[in-house]
Formats: C-alpha cells, sequence, structure tokens
C-alpha cells in the first residue's frame, strides 16, 4: 500500500494519504487574537485548502476531533463549524476540552476523509 505524504518536515507531515483515506494533523489558527469563533474559521478554512490539496473536500471527512482549549467556547466553535459542515454530510465528531500546546490556541482540529 502506497503512503503519501504532502507538506511535511522533520516533525511532522500536513497531510497523510494511504488505503483511500486522508490524515490530516490538528489544525490550528494563524491569527492566534482571534476569538475561538474566529480561530474555527481560520482552522476550516485551512481544512479546506489541505483535503483540496489531497483531492477531496469537506463533504468526504468521515471523521473529526476538536480540541478546545475552554469548554465555555463549545457553542461560539459550533457556530461556526455547523455552517461549515454541508447538511448531509456530518463526520463522526469527538469534542474535547484540553491544554493545547500553546496557550493562544483556544481550538485545534484534526479530521479524516476519503479520498
Amino acid at each position: 500500500m502506497p503512503i503519501q505524504r504532502l507538506q511535511t518536515n522533520a516533525r511532522m507531515s500536513q497531510t497523510v494519504i494511504a488505503n483511500g483515506f486522508i490524515f490530516l494533523a490538528g489544525q490550528v489558527a494563524s491569527d492566534t487574537a482571534a476569538d475561538a469563533a474566529g480561530q474555527t474559521a481560520q482552522i476550516v478554512a485551512k481544512i479546506d485548502a489541505l483535503l483540496k490539496e489531497a483531492g477531496s473536500d469537506k463533504t468526504r471527512i468521515v471523521q473529526a476531533t476538536i480540541w478546545l482549549a475552554d469548554h465555555k467556547t463549545f457553542a461560539e466553535m459550533n457556530t461556526v463549524w455547523d455552517a461549515w459542515v454541508p447538511e448531509g454530510h456530518a463526520p463522526a465528531r469527538a469534542c474535547v476540552e484540553s491544554a493545547l500546546a500553546f496557550p493562544p490556541y483556544t481550538v485545534e482540529i484534526g479530521v479524516i476523509a476519503a479520498v
């Protein structure tokens, strides 16, 4: 089974394509001054771009994991998420509160999609 890695560095790949699936690294916002909704909007735009580069799109996401630095931002994140997910294409999803790698991050999202 061939494995393709995109946007790879010494530590990680942003995208790994294997066995008909696309695995994205956890995505975070570029502008950490934004609130949870703003960070979520930045992240879903990154996910769109990475999936496009891999030959897929958000309608093919099968699983998503969302990490929130504070569960109090759940509704704020969901406002953006719900507007972004196409009707009839909601993936399996988990959302947890967790300390993120860099304190200004409020949201991180990882997804698995079909090619």
